[in-house]
């Protein structure tokens, strides 16, 4: 007996199904191991700092000054060009 048309889209179907669920777990993987990652970074950052365990919970929940200032308040890659504010950056210098 020959397989229909439908047969074959629907074998195909199953087979795309499969590589989708094969991506996502690979894709999952790759997540949790690119957080692993940056984890290890920050770790390897702040023991660099040489901060008494103390003063360094002090500096991250304070969010002003130190060293961390950018990291906490979030101004981590917005610096602006000499002579101009951030948002003059953002927009081609207008």
């Amino acid at each position: 007996m020959a397989i229909t048309k439908t047969a074959k889209v629907e074998a195909e179907i199953e087979k795309v199904k499969a590589k989708i669920t094969e991506f996502q777990g690979k894709l999952k993987e790759l997540e949790h191991k690119k957080t692993e990652i940056e984890n290890s970074e920050i770790v390897d950052i702040v023991r660099g700092m040489s901060i008494p365990l103390d003063e360094l919970a002090m500096l991250l929940q304070s969010g002003k000054g130190g060293p961390l200032a950018a990291f906490t308040s979030g101004q981590v890659g917005q610096k602006s060009a000499p002579g101009k504010t951030a948002d003059e950056t953002e927009d081609g210098g207008e």
